[in-house]
């Protein structure tokens, strides 16, 4: 199913930002790094940051199997995953025409509760997102360990996407103002990377990883 295709999920604000190819799904989810997860119980909203990793035509999503959150998503609660790229501030020359340039994508539906050897390879796909390579260098998770975690998955199959891109869109008054077209205006990028690596005690002379300085957001 392509994105915005359903009554749910079709771009009301601002539709001329929406994306219905699918293949920007698939770049913004590898792209980030952290989804917020919405749930509710007794009426009151909850919404948490948590890890994720693309699988397939599905999102994983990874918690503690003691979260309130999880359990429910678990159980099968309705929910909405939201996952923002945030690209650069937009500048113009006035605060209502200010922005930001992003890549969003918003899914809804409901997780399933994954488990033995699929939950394992789950655990896989959400290290090797992260931190592609570290799975081979580093110990698997014991059996109380994997029972102390909870990975759900979710479908695909009911989602949207919003990108803005591009410079300022000044209105044509402010243009000609002697006063305000001299404020500056265009786009401030906003990029993602990680900074130097701070080994521990006990890393000694151990190579730092090659993934640590390769990695940037896409």
């Amino acid at each position: 199913m392509e994105p915005g295709s359903t009554p749910r999920t079709t771009v009301k604000r601002l539709p001329e930002k929406a994306v219905r190819d699918a293949d920007a799904v698939s770049t913004i989810l590898a792209a980030g790094l952290v989804a917020h997860v919405a749930v509710v119980e007794d009426d009151q909203p909850f919404v948490i940051p948590v890890a994720y990793a693309p699988y397939g035509d599905e999102i994983l999503l990874h918690g503690s199997s003691a979260s309130r959150a999880f359990r429910l998503l678990a159980a099968g609660a309705p929910t909405c995953v939201t996952i923002t790229l945030l690209d650069g501030l937009v500048l113009a020359r006035s605060a209502f025409e200010s922005s930001m340039n992003y890549r969003s994508v918003i899914i809804l539906g409901n997780a399933r509760e994954l488990t033995g050897d699929e939950k394992l390879a789950a655990a896989e796909a959400l290290t090797e997102h992260l931190l592609p390579g570290r799975w081979a260098e580093i110990r698997p998770p014991s059996a109380q360990e994997m029972k102390a975690t909870s990975i759900v998955s979710m479908p695909l199959a009911e989602c949207s996407v919003k990108i803005s891109a591009g410079g300022p869109d000044d209105v044509p008054e402010d243009l000609l103002d002697p006063v305000y077209s001299r404020v500056w205006a265009g786009v401030v990028p906003i990029l993602e990377y990680f900074g130097s690596a701070e080994p521990d005690d006990m890393s000694g002379d151990t190579p730092e990883p090659p993934y640590l300085t390769e990695w940037s957001r896409r």
